[in-house]
């Protein structure tokens, strides 16, 4: 038997799991407090000179949101 919204469902999965992940490696590096504020208010030359939340809304990857904060922020390769 059919689910209907179950292939939507699907699709939009691995995006949210990718999402998570991607916050748990901002608040692992920035800490809570710090790491909404770098999301909202630090532009990226890497992201179009877009925010971490503006790439996000446009529809960017998260692990290429990711990649540019590291850039950015120098970040270690060990941590990335």
């Amino acid at each position: 038997m059919a689910v209907p919204g179950w292939r939507s469902w699907r699709r939009r999965y691995p995006g949210a799991v990718r999402l998570t992940v991607f916050w748990q490696k901002m608040r692992g590096q920035f800490g809570d407090a710090y790491a909404a504020s770098v999301a909202k208010d630090y532009v990226l030359a890497g992201l179009g000179g877009r925010t971490v939340d503006q790439a996000l809304a446009a529809g960017v990857e998260p692990k290429t949101i990711w990649r540019a904060v590291c850039e950015a922020f120098e970040i270690p390769e060990e941590s990335r």
